[in-house]
């Protein structure tokens, strides 16, 4: 596509926001909402409008090449984003859960459930290419010398055991005793052969020396249409990156040429503002004034708008504060009603607004082939950035130039000063630092030693698309009707997407949104908690530690090792975030009762210590993801303490169920007939987990029977025996919901049904009334 049909779909996403941000004022001004069900409708209806636009915007970002506009793109995406996490918090305090249904606004919007998936923004990945490349070339390249190590060894030990195979073989042996010696070495030899094989290519794949090869419909080739367009989105990226490089050069020489140019009369023309700003203190308050700290703003807060009620003071000049409308309320003084709360991104948002109406609506023409950056708006911005260079110089000097002044006026000149060093020192008492155990270590030094213990890992190369399953099309219908359906998998990724991709991925979006440190999947096996701990990696760029308890088994022993493990892992984490600390069978950590044969393991290690070492990466892009499969067995007080939020989820459902046969049998090199009854399949396997149904398809497609598939198509009755063997979860399932109901979310959850079940019997009996 050209840049008019980008830049249109720019502009259409900025008048829907303007719309919409129009909407949330007005809304804000009306009265609170009486009805519960009203303003959760009008909470789902934003979610909607703002996932359109987020999915606008973030095609906008993708392929827009104009480097100043990309930029502003950007602080509107980072916005919407942060505003579509308000708006799920909002809906889940409503209704004490974390699966939204929307298929009814869908359907009066005339919108499919692509329109309303939420896309994990390229950018994520994009613009830290480089980073990873380089990342992944060092760990293959360690990969590649601990290999070759390997294969020494394993040469080396072969050779020594043919050895003392040749001097004690037995000579007395019987010719049938021989012969089964000769078969089994033949067999085992060509296992190990093909295991070998497999892994060898494998390796390859990874080595980046091999490309894997079609197994399903999925990577085949794509059309000439898909090609094409695919094609000219990586040149325009391309492009796009080339005029980032020219806006670059472009800043660095504007800026110089201001420096030169107008930076001497800036100073002089700022001694002079804050001169007459001394002597018009001094008239009206009998006294110099203190000069405002650094940590304060400088001069700047002098000549701002909003000036801070000290310097007023100063002044002589500090008018009342205007009464402010009081919202109504009852008896308990509560407001009454529900309303939205204060949103930390809503003023950026506005401030973007106004932004792209003012440079941006009528700036050009959206078609215009340079599509190179505004050298004019470049000196606006970087002239700017010119005068706050000036201010901190200019007030380095008056702020020296006040002290004598005071001084030779017989006033005291340390007051100001010894204030703030007492603050200073009350800060330092607070944030009293952790000691660094490895001050003379590199990170890559760190990070080397944590990948040959195994605790830092590379991520499966799985996404978060490859969590198959359909939309629930029934979820709002069922909820009507006082039914409470089963999230889907579409519903699973979305959840993900926003608790975790998104907070780790954008900065902008961790440092303001609340965003919880660890999160819990709980599930039965076999459901996909793994995999998306994974995806969750490979959606954002993150390094994946392994804390799990088996994991950790017989390493770094005792306090001092435990210790020096977590600060290891929690400093590579950091200084390399995104972070994700994956901790599998999470609810060993926390067990009422250690089994017997797990007492060696030690898995409590972690209880104590972990948590005070997640408390120093809060405002870093570090996250705790467990998984467990059964958290009964663990106390729940410490287990809910560790982890902020919890995610039951579920077994598939038909859709997914039919949709995960097909593309596992496809994957398996299998192919769907006529003869073969998926449907049939999706309706027998119903309580078992996507895990459990590829391990049947693994069971019945050998290597043998593909072989045959041209001969004899694929059948239903040859998955009943694997479907007889491979037990369902359903029971396992029931017993987590008894669990799950027992937790906060869950007792919150099972208090807004009963309201509202209570709502709705009211509302009946008065309408028969």
């Amino acid at each position: 596509m050209s840049h008019s049909t980008y830049n249109k779909l720019w502009t259409t996403a900025q008048v829907q926001l303007h719309h919409l941000l129009a909407e949330e004022r007005h809304l804000q001004a009306l009265p609170p909402e009486a009805s519960k069900r009203t303003f959760l409708q009008q909470l789902s209806n934003f979610y909607v409008l703002y996932v359109r636009i987020f999915r606008q915007l973030e095609e906008a970002y993708d392929q827009v090449v104009h480097a100043q506009k990309r930029r502003l793109i950007r602080d509107v995406l980072d916005g919407v984003m942060g505003r579509l996490l308000e708006l799920k918090n909002a809906m889940t305090t409503g209704d004490a859960s974390e699966f939204h249904y929307v298929d009814d606004i869908m359907q009066d919007l005339k919108l499919t459930p692509a329109d309303v998936e939420i896309p994990v923004p390229r950018h994520f990945l994009g613009e830290r290419v480089a980073e990873l490349r380089e990342r992944g070339a060092a760990e293959r390249a360690r990969q590649g010398r601990a290999r070759a190590e390997f294969v020494r060894k394993v040469k080396s030990d072969e050779e020594a055991m043919q050895r003392r195979r040749g001097r004690s073989r037995a000579a007395e042996a019987g010719p049938r005793d021989c012969s089964a010696l000769c078969i089994q070495r033949v067999w085992r030899g060509y296992l190990q052969r093909k295991r070998t094989r497999m892994e060898r290519d494998s390796e390859l794949v990874l080595l980046g020396m091999a490309t894997p090869g079609p197994r399903d419909a999925s990577s085949l080739p794509p059309s000439a249409a898909v090609a094409a367009a695919a094609a000219n989105e990586a040149r325009r990226r391309q492009r796009r990156d080339r005029n980032e490089a020219k806006y670059q050069e472009a800043v660095a020489a504007a800026t110089q040429a201001i420096r030169d140019a107008e930076l001497r009369h800036m100073k002089e023309e700022a001694r002079d503002q804050i001169r007459q700003w001394i002597a018009e203190c001094r008239d009206a308050a009998g006294a110099l004034p203190d000069y405002p700290e650094e940590e304060e703003g400088g001069s700047a807060v002098i000549f701002a708008e909003d000036v801070p009620e000290h310097m007023l003071q100063e002044l002589g000049s500090v008018a009342e504060p205007e009464a402010q409308p009081k919202a109504a309320k009852d008896d308990g003084g509560e407001e009454l009603g529900f309303k939205m709360p204060p949103s930390k991104f809503l003023p950026s948002l506005e401030a973007a607004q106004k932004t792209f109406v003012a440079f941006w609506r009528n700036r050009e023409r959206p078609d215009s082939p340079a599509q190179r950056h505004d050298a004019e708006l470049v000196k606006e911005e970087k002239r700017k950035d010119v005068e706050e260079e000036a201010r901190q110089e200019v007030d380095e000097l008056m702020r020296e130039e006040l002290a004598n002044l005071k001084l030779a006026m017989g006033v005291d000149a340390g007051g100001g000063k010894a204030k703030g060093k007492g603050k200073g020192k009350g800060k330092d008492k607070k944030g009293k630092k952790d000691k660094d155990l490895t001050p003379h270590r590199s990170v890559q030094s760190l990070y080397q030693e944590l990948a040959e213990e195994g605790l830092l890992k590379q991520a499966d190369a799985v996404k978060l698309r490859d969590y198959l399953g359909s939309f629930c099309y029934l979820g709002s219908t069922l909820q009507q009707t006082g039914v409470e359906p089963m999230p889907s998998a579409a519903d699973v990724r979305q959840l993900i997407t926003l608790n975790a991709v998104i907070p780790l991925g954008s900065q902008a979006v961790n440092e303001k949104a609340l965003v919880a440190k660890a999160i819990l999947l709980v599930g039965p096996t076999g459901v996909g908690k793994r995999m998306l701990v994974h995806a969750i990696c490979q959606e954002t760029g993150a390094n994946l530690f392994d804390l799990s308890p088996l994991n950790l088994a017989g390493k770094y022993p005792g306090k001092s090792g435990l210790q020096m493990m977590l600060h290891m892992v929690f400093k590579v984490a950091k200084l390399m975030q995104p972070s994700v600390i994956w901790i599998g069978g999470a609810e060993k950590m926390f067990y009422k009762k250690v089994p017997k044969e797990e007492k060696d393991a030690d898995p409590k290690r972690l209880k104590k210590d972990l948590p005070k070492f997640l408390k120093s990466v809060a405002d870093d892009r570090v996250m705790v993801v467990g998984t467990a499969r059964d958290p009964a067995s663990a106390d729940l007080k410490s287990l809910l303490k560790m982890y902020g939020k919890v995610f039951l989820l579920p077994r598939p459902d038909y859709a997914s169920r039919h949709l995960l046969w097909r593309r596992y049998i496809e994957a398996a090199g299998g192919e769907v007939t006529k003869a073969l009854s998926v449907g049939s399949l999706a309706r027998l396997s119903d309580g078992y987990t996507p895990g459990q149904i590829a391990q049947m398809v693994r069971m019945v497609l050998t290597e043998t029977r593909l072989q045959q598939l041209p001969a004899r198509p694929l059948v239903a009755a040859e998955f009943a025996p694997s479907l007889a063997k491979v037990g369902p979860v359903t029971q396992n399932e029931e017993e987590l919901k008894t669990w799950f109901d027992k937790t906060p979310q869950g007792k919150a959850r099972s208090e807004a049904a009963a309201d509202q079940d209570g709502i709705e019997s009211a509302e009946t009996t008065k309408g028969k009334k």
